[in-house]
């Protein structure tokens, strides 16, 4: 049977287990095509609704953030069963993992439409790469818990696939590159990649600066990081050369690359070396 119509087959698993479980809230994989549904919908309601996304005609009229590169997907969902009702209605966060095998199937990965990572992953062939994207929690539950529910569903991840790269990009808001130049210049002062992590943003879609970190002050560009990107780096993430604006999302985005062997001890320590620490 072809790789692809196999994937089809067994895309979902309807026994996905628990990965985390911290009171009402739980972090899993998603079981079925609905469960894939409800998570466009959150989408939807938090980039385009809440954000200042720009979404199609079709966007509009399905209230679905979607793509061609779902289907191909694990799409990690936190769910708080203490809101009752369907289950797009328990939904809260939700995170999209794609491996390379099925960046295989789907023609590539999503990042490469914004940054050239062919060749680093051309440098470490044998690795297993592991993007992540369209990141997304309801307003209401932004805060640690449902973050680290999310961070021990990927970890946990990382572990069953023996996943060695982490990648993918990280948005900050608005489009306009020159007002955020601060905090892009930091970040390349401050956690540029070295050679054999080296990305840099397609020639035809990137802005880059030269800017003296010298005249950067660290304290207030670091403040208007988002915490994901934040949270990229405490782990250990490199930043690429760089940035990308996506207007339909109403961003610029950086790429994040994060060696599984750069992560920090005391993070592993902290979601237990097996994914324990909060396993159900």
């Amino acid at each position: 049977m072809p790789a692809k119509i196999l994937h089809f087959v067994r895309r979902f698993d309807p026994a996905a287990p628990l990965l985390g479980r911290l009171g009402n809230l739980e972090v899993r994989l998603a079981r079925s095509a609905a469960e894939v549904k409800a998570a466009q919908q959150l989408r939807y309601r938090v980039f385009y609704q809440e954000m200042s996304a720009q979404p199609s005609k079709l966007q509009k009229m399905t209230r679905r953030d979607r793509d061609g590169f779902d289907r191909y997907c694990d799409h990690l969902l936190v769910i708080d069963h203490g809101r009752g009702g369907p289950i797009v209605q328990r939904i809260v966060g939700t995170y999209r993992l794609m491996r390379g095998e099925r960046a295989a199937l789907a023609g590539g990965f999503y990042t490469a439409q914004e940054f050239d990572i062919a060749p680093m992953i051309a440098r470490h062939a044998g690795k297993r790469f592991l993007e992540l994207g369209r990141s997304c929690v309801l307003k209401e539950y932004r805060g640690k818990r449902t973050v680290e529910l999310l961070w021990q569903g990927i970890w946990a991840y990382v572990l069953t696939h023996d996943i060695d790269v982490l990648f993918g990009c990280a948005s900050l808001a608005g489009t306009d590159p020159a007002q955020l130049a601060a905090p892009l210049a930091f970040l390349q002062a401050n956690a540029p990649a070295p050679e054999e992590w080296r990305v840099r943003a397609l020639p035809h879609r990137g802005t880059f600066f030269d800017a003296d970190p010298v005249e950067i002050d660290p304290r207030r560009a670091l403040a208007v990081l988002p915490p994901l990107l934040k949270g990229y780096l405490r782990l250990g993430g490199y930043v690429g050369e760089g940035a990308v604006v996506d207007q339909q999302f109403g961003t610029t985005d950086v790429l994040i690359v994060l060696p599984r062997a750069n992560i920090n001890p005391r993070y592993v320590g902290h979601y237990g070396a097996d994914a324990s620490r909060f396993a159900a």
